[in-house]
């Protein structure tokens, strides 16, 4: 996968003194560090203690794509810039170069396919119709990445347009990546949009990975395939060259088997970005010295925790998950958490209920207007509105499978003419239902989270902007996974991170995938 390019800034002399190197001193049997399973800290060490190099990691993973990923379909292309960026780090730590001694440097991690990257790789939100454009720049967030020494290993799969094509499109499922697979039992539902990345992190395909959201698309996956998601208070992390739905919703998030992986990524992403202006207003809840700050193996003691059941426990149809959940909160309480039992968000039923709430309504018109605008920035494009792309599935109907799926959420997008008297109102009554729902509730019984089973919740966090981390939380009677949701007030991530952490520790729920069929 290598190419002939040196990294930029190295020579070939430097270039070749490394691969020297990692054929002597350097030369460790991956055997003597088990990678699977391994934390970004545990990597690290490894590194310093030379039982492990970046080649040998990306080249780990890139073996483990191709033995698990003609069946998961997590990635839908791999960098082949990637070993050569591997081989940079590898320089830049043997020289001690004060980057390299810390955080994600050298470590590899998925995009993706909706996060833009300026270099060889396609960004195309899973469809045909824009592969081949280009990009004028890296996404923010891709930026941020690079500079922290971040290896770029490729971009991974997702259900196609951020699950906004069609009702009848699977989760997990793209034209470009194929239908993806949940690694624990590959008949269940891997959940979408970001269902790639959370495949492949739980399967061992790469250390750790981002993803987006707008409507529990990092909750949902990170839930069903047993892993961590971090999703930010709105305009905490850029979205600048994502490719979007709603500017008012869209969240990029990372995904990892632990929190503190998933704590470490979200200090190198979030931050001001000047191409995303609502990163300079939420920038001040990025606290001093990082996130990692807050991994604290106490962080539940003193923390105000409310459970609503209803109707998150009635949606529940397995036993197992209603026990499992039961000892989950008194371990919240053994925590030294105050758990207020029993909490009713107003207006609840509305709020689940896009097509009630207007969130329907307010999403099919900033998907048309924020869309047309991230083409018409492209550098190259096959196609330039939403307009072309319907026109591109129509032509290719067998390649896009739209005779199978349809692509009546974008026809619907479309047909929207801006926003109108109908949008307005549609705004106006998401943001009363999060005022007197989320924000009373939260505010009325001075709560720091709210504690709810699985991802059902996310309409709830996502049409306020509000952040939530999803944990393991356990595995149902057939073995499928199911986590816990932490979801709070904007700029509470912090607080979320600490208290997902003490939870986690407290429990130490995941374990590797089974690949059941």
């Amino acid at each position: 996968m290598a190419t002939t390019l040196t990294p930029q800034g190295i020579s070939i002399m430097q270039i070749i003194l490394v691969i020297i190197l990692s054929l002597g001193s350097h030369s460790i049997s991956i055997q003597e560090f088990s990678i699977k399973e391994a934390t970004i800290d545990e990597i690290q060490l490894a590194f310093k203690q030379n039982k492990l190099t970046s080649r040998k990691l990306v080249e780990y993973y890139l073996g483990e794509i191709k033995r698990l990923n003609p069946v998961l379909k997590g990635v839908i292309e791999v960098n082949p810039d990637s070993l050569d960026q591997a081989g940079k780090a590898d320089y830049e730590r043997m020289i001690k170069a004060p980057e390299s001694l810390f955080g994600l440097h050298g470590i590899p991690i998925l995009l993706k396919d909706n996060i833009g990257t300026k270099d060889k790789l396609n960004t195309t939100a899973g469809s045909f119709a824009l592969l081949g454009s280009t990009l004028p720049r890296d996404a923010g967030v891709v930026s941020k990445l690079r500079k922290a020494g971040a290896i770029i290993l490729g971009k991974a799969t997702m259900t196609e347009w951020a699950s906004f094509r069609s009702l009848t499109l699977p989760n997990g499922w793209s034209a470009r990546g194929g239908q993806g697979k949940n690694p624990y039992v590959l008949s269940a539902n891997p959940c979408g949009s970001s269902s790639g990345s959370a495949i492949s992190t739980t399967a061992n395909m790469v250390a750790v990975s981002l993803g987006t959201e707008t409507d529990g698309s990092l909750l949902c996956p990170a839930s069903f395939n047993s892993i961590v998601a971090i999703k930010p208070t709105i305009g905490l992390t850029s979205r600048d060259q994502v490719i979007p739905i709603s500017p008012r919703q869209d969240t990029v998030g990372s995904l990892a088997r632990t929190v503190s992986d998933a704590a470490y990524v979200l200090d190198v992403i979030a931050g001001p970005d000047y191409n995303d202006p609502e990163t300079r207003t939420w920038s001040k809840y990025v606290p001093q010295g990082g996130f990692k700050r807050y991994l604290n193996r106490y962080g539940l003691k003193g923390k105000r925790l409310g459970i609503v059941r209803n109707p998150f426990f009635s949606l529940l149809n397995d036993t197992d998950i209603t026990l499992a959940f039961e000892k989950h909160f008194q371990t919240l309480r053994e925590e030294g958490a105050t758990v207020i039992d029993n909490l009713e968000i107003a207006n609840i039923n509305t709020i689940l209920n896009p097509n009630k709430s207007g969130e329907a309504v307010a999403l099919l018109a900033e998907f048309k207007l924020s869309l047309n605008a991230y083409l018409k920035n492209l550098i190259v494009s096959p196609v330039r509105s939403l307009a072309d792309i319907i026109a591109f599935n129509i032509k290719n109907a067998d390649l896009e499978r739209i005779k199978e799926f349809g692509q009546d959420i974008i026809l619907a997008s479309e047909a929207t003419n801006g926003i109108g008297n109908t949008e307005k109102a549609a705004l106006a009554n998401l943001a009363r239902l999060s005022r007197e729902g989320f924000e009373k509730l939260m505010r009325d019984y001075k709560l720091d989270a709210l504690v709810t089973p699985g991802s059902r919740v996310s309409p709830v966090l996502a049409i306020g902007g509000f952040p939530g981390v999803n944990v393991p939380a356990g595995y149902d009677s057939e073995g499928v996974p199911f986590g816990i949701n932490f979801g709070g007030l904007k700029g509470s991530d912090a607080k979320l991170i600490e208290i997902a952490y003490g939870f986690e520790q407290a429990t130490r729920i995941r374990r590797p995938p089974t690949f059941k069929n």
